[in-house]
């Protein structure tokens, strides 16, 4: 039963995430952490961590991990488990590959419409808004904790956090560098 309810669950999710893998971490989220609770919240930033360092996409890197961990936090042997992360990366990849192959054709014949060029312009506000929304998703007490409960760690969080931000966009540090930065950092700083 839990194998269907993955590959439905990434399947919708495989339809549904526009633009690209970060835009479907929100909705990964919400269905794997909050819906199912296959997931607690910082293990699903844990994947999401290792998601991003991995190479490969980060949806996909998030759904066969995310596969993985469901079924085996579910109680299943690890042969199991890899079923599990094949379902949901398979699930996850099957609606762009239909939908590339069906509209293809129909694409190259129409790109230049006005009717196109609309749902694109469109598409992409809903797309930040998306994007946004996986942002502050991911901004819990489990990644930043608390000003309370450790200020130590909630304040090196939130400095990472910013160093990252401004490297990356305004000093054009390449982002594996600032992950690797960062993550020597976080070993330094926050044990």
């Amino acid at each position: 039963m839990i194998y269907l309810q993955l590959f439905i669950t990434f399947f919708e999710i495989g339809i549904f995430g526009f633009g690209g893998g970060y835009s479907m971490l929100s909705l990964i989220q919400s269905e794997v952490v909050q819906h199912y609770h296959w997931l607690t919240t910082g293990e699903f930033t844990d994947i999401v961590a290792i998601s991003q360092a991995t190479p490969g996409p980060i949806g996909i890197n998030s759904a066969t991990y995310c596969g993985y961990t469901a079924i085996h936090n579910a109680g299943y042997n690890e042969g199991m488990s890899i079923l599990g992360s094949s379902i949901a990366t398979i699930a996850l990849i099957l609606p762009s590959f239909i939908i590339i192959i069906m509209a293809s054709k129909m694409l190259i014949k129409y790109m230049n419409t006005i009717e196109v060029q609309s749902i694109f312009s469109g598409l992409r506000p809903a797309i930040v808004g998306i994007l946004t929304a996986a942002t502050l998703l991911l901004m819990t007490p489990e990644n930043f904790n608390s000003p309370k409960v450790n200020p130590w760690h909630f304040w090196i969080s939130i400095g990472l956090f910013i160093s990252t931000f401004i490297g990356i966009k305004y000093m054009k540090i390449n982002p594996i560098r600032m992950i690797l930065y960062s993550a020597f950092a976080g070993l330094l700083l926050l044990y």
